[in-house]
């Protein structure tokens, strides 16, 4: 496979519009929303479409994560995975007991976590374990026993969590939104870069943003507000759909309709 964007040179990632908003720190935002037990809707949208979206959020009952006085924070997500693509086949075939397990690293402080994610219904449960658990791409001792010990309350079989290794980074910038009357989080992702860790192949989709509304269930004012400009909720996984995009052959149905329309250009060799 060969590389089909370029990640370097000018840095492209949306420009957001929060200068009206006022802001919420991280500790606050975590105390009054964390929502680690959720119901989560995501918006394959243009950066350009996102940006007016944000231009239109409700100033007077939402604020803007800030740390160090920036609101466009950047993070690095490292997905795992097995040799035979078992996460990710699980989320392609929309198996009940599927699971993702990432570390993540927040540029503004260099925190690491790492994060086990299962499903409870239509919910998505979110542990995370503080510190960095990677070594030479796969689990310590100590990130092992607590990926094993997430999945196993959670009914989901621990055999292949020895067998995890990197499988697809994903660098990106963040806006994060919290609306007070729901306690609900919104975030807009943009400037998306992904690295394929097995093969070296890449991807930037610098025109991509993906808006995801995290709340308790209902829908909130940021869904209400794409759906008025005829968005709906989409199929996309920053893991899964990107590694669908690279890796042709590997089953893709399920985020076909975004593939098609945000990353239609794409060719393999």
């Amino acid at each position: 496979m060969v590389a089909l964007h370029s990640p370097h040179g000018k840095d492209t990632h949306m420009t957001t519009t929060t200068s009206t908003l006022t802001t919420i720190g991280l500790d606050e935002l975590i105390a009054l929303g964390s929502l680690q037990t959720r119901v989560d809707r995501k918006y394959a949208l243009t950066s350009g479409d996102a940006a007016m979206a944000l231009a239109l959020v409700d100033a007077g009952c939402t604020r803007v994560l800030e740390i160090d006085g920036v609101t466009d924070l950047g993070y690095t997500s490292v997905y795992l995975d097995t040799d035979a693509l078992d996460t990710y086949l699980l989320a392609a075939r929309d198996r009940r007991r599927r699971f993702k397990v990432r570390s993540r690293t927040y540029e503004s402080n260099g925190a690491s976590f790492l994060e086990v994610k299962t499903r409870r219904g239509d919910r998505t449960v979110k542990d995370r374990l503080p510190g960095q658990h990677l070594q030479n791409g796969r689990l310590g001792d100590e990130g092992a026993a607590f990926v094993a010990r997430t999945l196993r309350l959670a009914g989901v079989r621990t055999d292949a969590v020895r067998t995890l290794s990197a499988s697809l980074r994903v660098d990106y910038r963040r806006v994060t939104l919290f609306h007070e009357p729901t306690a609900s989080r919104v975030t807009i992702d943009s400037g998306l870069t992904w690295w394929d860790m097995r093969t070296g192949a890449w991807l930037a989709r610098p025109d991509l943003s993906i808006i995801e509304t995290k709340t308790t269930g209902r829908a909130v004012g940021m869904d209400r507000l794409l759906w008025s400009m005829g968005h709906r909720p989409d199929r996309i996984s920053k893991y899964a759909t990107a590694l669908a995009a690279m890796h042709p052959h590997l089953p893709q149905n399920k985020w076909r309709p975004v593939l098609k329309q945000h990353f239609v250009d794409l060719s393999c060799a």
